[in-house]
């Protein structure tokens, strides 16, 4: 892996032998490096990347526990409770998205209402909040793949060198992300054109309104995978931006790549955060936003529990990615290379002139596997 245009490298590798025992390249004899090197290391499935993220959470839990209380928390309470949205513009894109389904054939049942309720809503939320996904949000996904890095390294997360580390990659950081929202709506904007388009074909058919619905399931579910794929994809370019010398439409291209095998783990990682948040989301709806039993006294300790377990999901989530991210790199990459155990990113904060940071032009560029973290196996 490389970084910034000086090409500096990591020297800090783990290196997974048979039987799943984990061995520090440092720690190695010429020949037993020699055993090793030569090795295809297997990808993760979810069930072990959650492992991973469990075991790399105990083992730094004080910077990942900060980062979600300072910078996750206050997005997913503005998030979760809409106290900035404005509900007459809910209510007018409502209005205006149930004619364009209406002049597409789909009936106007509760269903399709509600959907394109909580369609303008997310919209609505989203754009409101902006602002704090592009500071606080984007911050605290740097953070944890920060931390995620230096758990791999045997350290602790340094708020100093964390700092000093996004000053330097926070541009390209801001590019990708501007890049993931734009990847987000395109696809979005995709579903609703082909939505129209195969209501208004079926429609001209001759299909009444209840069967034009079938049609519209069939482009939702396709949708649906198209959708999460993107998600997954811009995910690991926001990584590849923190990590790597890639910024935009380059961090794009190379996420596209680097997840390419290993799609079916990252649907499953998708399914299982999606499933957390929404059904989080719908407790805060039930029990927070919607008075449906007593007094609502319960408001005062279940809102902010509700906040706290939602923050939760989002750093596990975050955390997943970043492990995901040095999952796919080990189907792709076979040998390691000697020297201390040093950070991705704190590499970047030594001079140049440094032996243990750049690497001659005449040295060939190295390769290296992922690494495990310094934790009770």
């Amino acid at each position: 892996m490389e970084v910034s245009s000086d090409r500096i490298s990591l020297e800090a590798l783990n290196v997974e032998g048979p039987g799943g025992k984990h061995l520090r390249v440092s720690q190695l004899t010429s020949s037993d490096f020699s055993t090793y090197s030569d090795q295809q290391f297997h990808s993760m499935s979810a069930l072990e990347i959650l492992r991973e993220t469990v075991k790399i959470l105990r083992y730094n839990s004080s910077g990942l526990l900060a980062i979600a209380a300072l910078l996750i928390c206050p997005v997913s309470a503005v998030s979760l409770s809409n106290v900035l949205v404005g509900h007459s513009i809910v209510k007018r894109l409502s209005v205006r998205l149930l004619l364009v389904a209406r002049t597409s054939g789909l009936p106007l049942n509760p269903v399709v209402k509600q959907s394109c309720q909580r369609f303008c809503e997310m919209a609505v939320s989203t754009a409101v909040c902006f602002p704090l996904y592009i500071t606080l949000l984007l911050l605290s996904k740097a953070g944890v793949v920060y931390s995620v890095d230096c758990s791999y390294s045997k350290k602790q997360f340094d708020v100093s060198k964390f700092c000093v580390i996004v000053r330097k990659i926070w541009r390209r950081v801001v590019s990708t992300y501007i890049w993931a929202c734009m990847v987000t709506v395109g696809v979005l904007t995709l579903f609703l054109v082909l939505l129209v388009a195969v209501g208004n074909v079926f429609l001209m058919i001759g299909f009444t309104p209840d069967l034009i619905v079938y049609p519209g399931v069939v482009v939702g579910l396709v949708f649906s995978i198209v959708f999460a794929h993107a998600i997954i994809t811009c995910n690991i370019a926001i990584v590849i931006s923190v990590l790597e010398d890639a910024s935009g439409s380059q961090a794009m291209l190379r996420s596209t790549i680097l997840i390419r095998g290993q799609t079916h783990v990252g649907l499953l990682m998708y399914l299982g955060s999606t499933i957390g948040m929404a059904f989080v989301q719908g407790l805060f709806e039930h029990r927070v936003k919607t008075l449906s039993y007593g007094d609502g006294s319960s408001r005062i300790w279940e809102g902010p529990l509700l906040v706290i377990m939602y923050s939760f999901v989002v750093l596990i989530d975050s955390m997943m990615t970043a492990v995901f991210y040095f999952s796919c790199r080990s189907s792709h990459i076979e040998a390691a290379s000697n020297g201390e155990a040093l950070s991705i990113l704190e590499m970047m904060t030594r001079s140049p002139k440094t032996p243990a940071a750049v690497r001659s032009p005449r040295t060939p560029a190295t390769t290296h596997s992922p690494r495990t973290p310094a934790v009770a196996r």
